[in-house]
């Protein structure tokens, strides 16, 4: 098959997917995070507060999933619950300095590990790889 054809293309870029997800799952292990955690610390750090239904949004996870996502968090001392100001009957996730640390910590070694992993492209594959993701993402 010609690497030209739409079900090769489709394998490779799984297979590369896999790969991607794979360092990511080994490099989360130092931090005993799965990969749901770790981006949920990055959104929930974004803000003054997220809600578990924008958690769930943010994550593209059912509100369920996302409430089991902060609460794994929350029992690791890594978000707290407080009460939203515009809503009585609503509660924030916030970032605790543990969470924050262990975001950055976590933001360091995923860049280093980002800059192996395509470090073995010319920077110009590079720049054509994140446009044709981005052209396959839209």
């Amino acid at each position: 098959m010609a690497d030209d054809d739409s079900g090769t293309l489709s394998e490779l870029l799984m297979h590369a997917a896999r790969a991607q997800r794979r360092r990511w799952r080994e490099l989360l292990e130092p931090w005993d995070l799965t990969p749901s955690q770790s981006r949920a610390l990055r959104v929930i750090g974004d803000g003054d507060g997220t809600r578990v239904s924008d958690l769930a949004e943010a994550l593209r996870i059912a509100p369920r999933s996302a409430t089991e996502v902060a609460d794994g968090l929350e029992a690791r001392g890594l978000v707290e619950r407080t009460p939203d100001p515009a809503d009585r009957r609503a509660v924030l996730l916030r970032m605790t300095a543990a969470g924050r640390s262990i975001r950055d910590e976590v933001a360091v070694a995923r860049a280093a590990d980002a800059r192996a992993f395509f470090g073995r492209l010319a920077a110009e594959d590079r720049v054509a790889l994140a446009r044709l993701l981005r052209e396959l993402a839209g």
